[in-house]
């Protein structure tokens, strides 16, 4: 495949991310629901300067949260890397092989919260391990809870650089090419969130 036609598929990335990604969660509190068919795990990349987008189609969230004592929540988060697509058949399946996620070797990215901060209005700051590809960084993550009937909506962005993850290896290590940073952006609609 050629490199004009391939654009940058990352995570990312939450996975990913945000990653991710999720919302806090605590140990006490009724385990929250992650609505899938309402939530969603983007990234964008830049192909020589060219924003590309994508998502993951596939990802899970063990969430229990608890607004008014956020640090004493935890997140677990799971992203099934093979689920990465960016809409091009040909590059989606480049993404699985071994210089991209290697989802045979690695198939889940995954996060786990280690501190949950209140910023004040909904706002929360999420510390936590984001695993890619056998590496792992501690990632900071904002986030944003809204909530609308008996569903709240997390939602926020992050920026990871793909490299410290090996994703793009070889000739794709190449920043002029495909830039090193890219934003992992979500929303996850969930039930079973404590009021704000």
């Amino acid at each position: 495949m050629s490199r004009s036609r391939f654009p940058l598929p990352l995570v990312a990335l939450a996975a990913a991310v945000l990653v991710t990604v999720a919302l806090p969660a605590r140990a006490q509190t009724p385990a929250a629901k992650l609505l899938p068919a309402q939530s969603e795990i983007g990234f964008v990349s830049k192909q020589m300067g060219v924003p590309v987008q994508g998502q993951f189609k596939k990802f899970d969230a063990q969430v229990a949260f608890d607004p008014k004592k956020p640090e004493t929540g935890k997140i677990a988060f799971a992203i099934d890397t093979g689920s990465a697509t960016i809409g091009d058949r040909d590059t989606d399946a480049e993404m699985k092989k071994g210089d991209w996620f290697d989802t045979a070797k690695f198939p889940q990215a995954t996060f786990q919260s280690t501190a949950i901060k209140s910023l004040g209005g909904g706002k929360f700051e999420v510390a936590g391990k984001l695993a890619i590809k056998g590496s792992s960084r501690d990632v900071l993550v904002p986030v944003t809870l809204t909530q609308a009937g008996g569903t709240s909506t997390a939602t926020g962005a992050f920026a990871i650089k793909r490299l410290e993850f090996k994703i793009g290896a070889g000739d794709w290590g190449d920043t002029s090419m495909v830039a090193d940073e890219v934003q992992v952006k979500f929303k996850l609609a969930l039930t079973g969130v404590g009021a704000l």
